[in-house]
Parts: C-alpha cells; sequence; structure tokens
C-alpha cells in the first residue's frame, strides 16, 4: 500500500495501470485468472470487485480455462495473477487472451518476470521475495492489490464514496489488526496440538471467507500432507454434513458480516451432530463462541478485509501442525516453488 493509497484524501493511485484506466472502464467484463494460492485470492476479492465496479467478474483457474478454451472477445480485461510471474499454466492462458485481442493486467511479485513482460500493463505486489514453497505473503498482498484495483476503477463514484471510505480506513487499520492476530501464536499452537494426529480437517466458511477456507485448507495440506478440505458452509447440507461426527474436526469461520446468520445456523448444523466446532470469531462475540469447542478471537475491520485477518490463523495453524508432524515447513515434498512445466 505505500506509496498507492493516500489515507487522507482517500484517493489510490496505481501507476502501472494509469494509463489504461479509461480502457478497463470501458470493457465488458474483468476475467481474473490463476493457479493454487493466486487463483484463491482472486475468489476473496471476486465480491467487492463486482460491487465497487459493477462489472460482471469470472475467476478461472488458468489450467481449466485453457482445457475448455473460453471465448475471449476485445473487450474483455483479462488478469493474470501470479507470484513468480513464470506460472506455465497462467502465461500460456496469457497468450491465448493476448492472441484474441483482450487486455492483458499482469499481477505478480517478481520485477521482470514473463508475465510482466508480456502484459499490456499490470501491478507489483512489492512483498519482498517469497522463500519458502507455500505462499503465505504474496496471498495476502494479491488480496489488497485486487482491493486497490476494484477502489482504483470506482474512484469517480459519487455513489460508491462512503463504501470506499470505509474501505481505505480499513486497509489504513489493517497492519496494527494483523499485529494484533499474529500476538495469538500461542493460542493457534494449542489448537495445532489438539489436531496434529488427526488424519483430516474441514475447514468451512461462507461468503468474504469463501477463499479463506480454500486458502487454509490448502496450506494445511501442503505443508503438514494431511488431508484437508475447504466447504462452503451454503452446500453444508448438499453432502459435507454426512462427514460431520464427534471425531472429525472442524474448524468455522464466522464474522458479524451480512452471512452471519447462515454461518450461525451451520455451526447449529454441525454442533447438533456431535461435531466440535473450532470457530475463528471477532473479539468479545459470546453468542458465537458459546457453541465452539475451541475459540480464536481476531479483531473486526471492513467485511471485505476480514478475509486477511481470518487467513493468517490458518497459516500459522498449518506451520504449527507441520512442526509438530515434523515435516519440513518451507520445503514440502514433491512440490516446486514455482511451477514452470504443466
Amino acid at each position: 500500500m505505500r506509496g498507492r493509497v493516500n489515507f487522507t484524501n482517500f484517493s489510490v493511485t496505481l501507476g502501472g495501470i494509469k494509463d489504461f484506466i479509461p480502457e478497463i472502464k470501458r470493457c465488458r467484463r474483468l476475467i481474473l485468472i490463476g493457479c493454487g494460492t493466486s487463483y484463491h485470492s482472486a475468489i476473496a476479492t471476486i465480491q467487492i470487485l463486482e460491487e465497487l465496479t459493477e462489472l460482471p467478474v469470472m475467476v478461472l483457474l488458468a489450467s481449466v480455462f485453457l482445457d475448455r478454451k473460453t471465448p475471449i472477445f476485445r473487450d474483455d480485461v483479462c488478469f493474470f495473477i501470479s507470484q513468480s510471474g513464470e506460472t506455465a499454466d497462467t502465461l500460456q492462458a496469457l497468450r491465448y487472451c493476448k492472441q484474441r485481442g483482450a487486455l492483458i493486467v499482469g499481477v505478480t511479485n517478481t520485477v521482470g518476470s514473463s508475465i510482466c513482460r508480456e502484459s499490456h500493463c499490470g501491478v507489483h505486489i512489492n512483498a519482498g521475495p517469497e522463500i519458502g514453497v507455500a505462499s503465505t505473503k504474496a496471498y495476502t498482498s494479491q488480496f489488497i492489490s485486487l482491493v486497490m484495483f476494484a477502489l482504483v476503477l470506482s474512484q469517480d463514484r459519487l455513489s460508491m464514496m462512503p463504501r470506499r471510505a470505509e474501505i481505505i480506513k480499513g486497509l489504513q487499520e489493517l497492519p496494527e489488526k494483523i499485529k494484533e492476530v499474529l500476538a495469538l501464536d500461542n493460542k493457534v499452537l494449542e489448537i495445532a496440538k489438539e489436531l496434529h494426529e488427526q488424519k483430516s480437517l474441514l475447514v468451512m466458511g461462507r461468503g468474504y471467507n469463501e477463499a479463506t477456507c480454500l486458502e487454509g485448507a490448502l496450506k494445511i495440506k501442503e505443508l503438514t500432507y494431511m488431508h484437508s478440505e475447504g466447504i462452503l458452509a451454503g452446500e453444508l447440507k448438499h453432502g459435507p454434513l454426512a462427514l460431520v461426527d464427534k471425531q472429525m474436526p472442524v474448524i468455522m469461520i464466522v464474522t458479524r458480516d451480512n452471512v452471519f446468520t447462515k454461518c450461525m445456523n451451520a455451526i447449529q448444523q454441525v454442533t447438533a451432530r456431535d461435531g466440535r466446532p473450532i470457530i475463528i470469531c471477532e473479539n468479545n462475540d459470546k453468542e458465537t463462541a458459546s457453541h465452539a469447542f475451541m475459540t480464536l478471537e481476531i479483531p473486526h475491520t471492513v467485511d471485505c478485509l476480514q478475509g486477511i485477518l481470518t487467513v493468517i490463523p490458518l497459516q500459522l495453524l498449518a506451520y504449527h501442525i507441520a512442526v509438530l508432524r515434523g515435516c519440513n515447513v518451507d520445503c514440502p515434498r514433491n512440490l516446486a516453488k514455482s511451477v514452470t512445466v504443466e
């Protein structure tokens, strides 16, 4: 955010796409393409992008996009999200869209990478080198970069001003709130000790926390080699509820946003089947905590940024479970830092 967000006059400047803003505003739809963690950062921001830009937004996995040969038009704007900027599938998808005349926007962490060079414009997330294979700070930085893009595109809309001001204020308070979440490390370790001998784990949530479930489950898979699954709470009764019993660990993310009552319904469904949910909720939310086997309380922030504060405990949990199980946290087996082969 440094040098990009002006907290006094609530403006956002992204130098890499500044000259292309009029063209982006005229587009037919936004398409966000990535793999793995980068794909999850796109899912995390789809709702706020739709709300602020009032454009249809599609989020696609690069490999699926190529398999389907998705129709692309000249008035589409395609975002390609990659930490390394060298991801093979994402790069191939970029070339496919470029041939069809779409505007290409790269969102990468590596200056001079292939995606950087082949994009028409882009945003560097400036997260610094990501050393471990499992991407953590790149996820939160990609998340914020896409939120900033939504803020840039809605800068001249009077009807959006109160919402934009609320989000920018949330961005200003974010660093302090992240410190508060990191201070919960010992509590996360207690939960890790409870879970590290389990074979399987479910992570549930909905709305703005959909991506948090998918990303948290992915981190646990990557680092601990334990089966974990991110499940949307709205899909619980359509199958996953069959898995719930007192042996199955369930982590639920419940924040005070527009889907709070629906998430509470999901918690009651889990507890009614003898499930023992570990709940990530907001500070002093006694109502939600009363249903929990264990809780982690995080600070409140604006709904569209809540995913940054809720994913950090899951990243820490994956780390602690991996250490307790004797796994190599930085270099998980069978994985490479940059996936340059399909």
